[in-house]
């Protein structure tokens, strides 16, 4: 055999070792790719039996609230809630967005992206319902589970009551605000979390999704946005708070004075002028400005 053909039978050789080696893709899921693996999320999420959904979006409302607590310990010593002070407060509060898309957890507000499977045909509007209001109603008792428990850990004792005095200023904030507002901040709190959710879906491995939600999460918080599942939590436990005296005299030190608390009620400071609104908004900021829109984009069927 001649060099030329050893060589051209080798060329040949590599050739044919280069076709059989599996290829392996690394890149994140393209958009389309993104919504089909939304698509069929919401497919999952309809067929999940009730108590399943319930522990999972119970789960998840733990996870917020323990989330905004530690927002709340890392930012109460700042003398602003506003700059570099907001932006750690939202670093440290999206441990609860890892936690919850990592374990599996259900969360309201995030589950208003799998509107995409109900307008691209893909489930009921009843699924929908359904699933939203059983992660509503967990979400809720989750929540307020972590109001009972950190309660009765005494941690909003620490610094001399400064901590209890930061969840009582910032409940009392959310609950004097009007319906316009506590709506719009709503629409994009959500449109950021359903954001977050929607880049996780262009993941590979959960390092990939830690890092898609850092930012969007990050972001609603430092702005000040309104999500209704840390408002089950924040509002609450500054309700209980604003009955202890130590409290309400850290609350003055840091005030400069007494603060209005009138309006920091369960019925219509918490669940009036604040819960309502701010759901409305999440729901709208959720399923029409990124579920919808997406849908729009990369599931509609365009007619023939």
């Amino acid at each position: 055999m001649s060099e030329q053909d050893k060589k051209e039978e080798k060329g040949i050789s590599s050739t044919a070792q280069l076709a059989n080696t599996p290829f392996i893709d690394i890149d994140a899921y393209a958009p389309k790719m993104m919504a089909n693996r939304v698509g069929q999320v919401g497919i999952s999420k309809a067929n999940m039996s009730f108590l399943t959904t319930l522990a999972l979006s119970i789960l998840a409302g733990v996870f917020i609230a323990l989330g905004a607590q530690l927002m709340m310990m890392v930012t109460h010593t700042a003398t602003s809630s506003f700059g570099l002070n907001a932006l750690v407060g939202g670093v440290t509060f999206t441990m609860a967005l890892v936690l919850i898309v990592i374990t599996g957890a259900e969360l309201f507000t995030g589950n208003c992206i799998i509107a995409m499977s109900f307008f691209a045909g893909k489930i009921r509007c009843g699924d929908l319902t359904r699933n939203l209001v059983i992660a509503f109603i967990g979400n809720f008792i989750g929540a307020l589970s972590i109001v009972f428990w950190i309660y009765i850990s005494a941690q909003w004792t620490a610094n001399n009551h400064l901590l209890g005095a930061k969840i009582v200023i910032a409940a009392n904030d959310k609950v004097h605000l009007t319906f316009g507002v506590a709506f719009a901040r709503g629409v994009l709190c959500n449109v950021l979390v359903c954001l977050g959710i929607w880049l996780c879906y262009s993941a590979r491995n959960n390092l990939d999704k830690v890092l898609s939600l850092l930012w969007p999460i990050s972001c609603l918080i430092a702005c000040g946005f309104e999500h209704c599942v840390v408002n089950m939590w924040l509002i609450p436990m500054g309700i209980i708070l604003k009955g202890n005296r130590f409290v309400m005299e850290a609350v003055e030190r840091v005030n400069g004075g007494p603060l209005d608390i009138t309006n920091l009620t369960i019925g219509k400071g918490f669940i009036v002028d604040n819960l309502i609104p701010v759901v409305l908004g999440n729901l709208f900021g959720g399923i029409i400005l990124v579920a919808g829109v997406y849908w729009f984009v990369f599931l509609r069927t365009a007619k023939k």
